[in-house]
């Protein structure tokens, strides 16, 4: 493999699973990367009072502190694959974690490490791109989400005048049909903001009560 092809691999893996300091600042960047769709996609969570909620892929844990800072929920769970990012997220909210407001966990998609019916909103920022197992992933978050519960999946979807067909045809062939089979109800494409030129979208859904 070229140069070029290695290094690129190699960014590929950082920000699938961040490790070491470069996997730190790969986090950190991520962060203001993403600050356009963080908010938006809280927006559409609609918290609650009370809530229990639970981000997939919670990376240094920048919407976790923004929601935490509402002081609106009863809790926020962060879920990552990175011990690198994990720890920037225990940094982020720091406080939080010791008041037992929020809770960190290292852990795989295709088993979350949670209870039946824990939350009632899960939500995904950017990290459906690395979901080797589509179904599995869609069934852990079913299970763990409560009768009414919503679950969101943010992600883009093209650039500029580019449309992503790949990412486009598994909205359309995988995503949506694995929601509606596995028991979601009012599944729905949204169209959030542009990002540094990225077309921002979010696949929802709700759990039948």
């Amino acid at each position: 493999m070229e140069l070029k092809g290695k290094v690129k691999k190699f960014i590929d893996n950082q920000y699938k699973t961040p490790k070491g300091l470069v996997g730190t600042y790969i986090g950190e960047k991520m962060v203001w990367q993403h600050k356009p769709e963080t908010l938006w996609t809280i927006e559409l969570l609609n918290l609650q009072p009370g809530e229990s909620v639970l981000e997939l892929g919670c990376g240094s844990g920048y919407a976790m502190k923004l929601i935490l800072e509402k002081n609106v929920v009863k809790e926020v769970v962060g879920l990552d694959l990175s011990p690198a990012v994990i720890r920037s997220a225990a940094i982020r909210n720091k406080k939080a974690l010791k008041h037992k407001k929020a809770k960190l966990m290292q852990g795989d998609l295709k088993s979350l490490p949670c209870e039946d019916e824990q939350f009632e909103k899960v939500f995904s920022i950017h990290t459906i791109y690395f979901w080797d197992e589509l179904s599995a992933a869609i069934t852990e978050i079913f299970r763990v989400l409560k009768p009414g519960g919503d679950c969101t999946i943010t992600f883009c979807n093209g650039k500029n005048e580019e449309k992503w067909e790949g990412i486009n045809s598994m909205i359309d062939d995988q995503l949506i049909p694995l929601m509606k089979g596995k028991g979601f109800s009012d599944v729905a494409l949204v169209k959030g903001p542009d990002s540094r030129e990225f077309h921002t979208v979010a696949v929802s859904g709700k759990k039948k009560l």
